[in-house]
């Protein structure tokens, strides 16, 4: 009985980080896609200021995906151990 209870836990913990970590995926393709399209509507409206938009762009897209990087990791640690 024992034995049952540990392997549900573990399996609920695995589940729990798999849906983790496919939240962080999916809000980081969200926020991703909101940084590019605010970007291209900006460089639309002042074409003068595209290449200060597109580096701020890149670098708040690449502060996103780190995150969502490690979201992903903790989700992975979490399930693995």
């Amino acid at each position: 009985m024992e034995l049952l209870i540990v392997l549900l836990d573990t399996m609920m913990n695995q589940g729990l980080a798999g849906l983790g970590a496919g939240a962080a995926v999916i809000g980081a393709g969200m926020g991703i896609g909101r940084i590019g399209g605010t970007a291209l509507e900006s460089m639309a409206r002042q074409p003068e200021a595209t290449g200060d938009l597109r580096a701020n762009m890149i670098v708040a897209a690449a502060l996103v995906e780190g995150v969502a990087l490690f979201a992903v990791i903790v989700c992975l640690l979490v399930a693995l151990g």
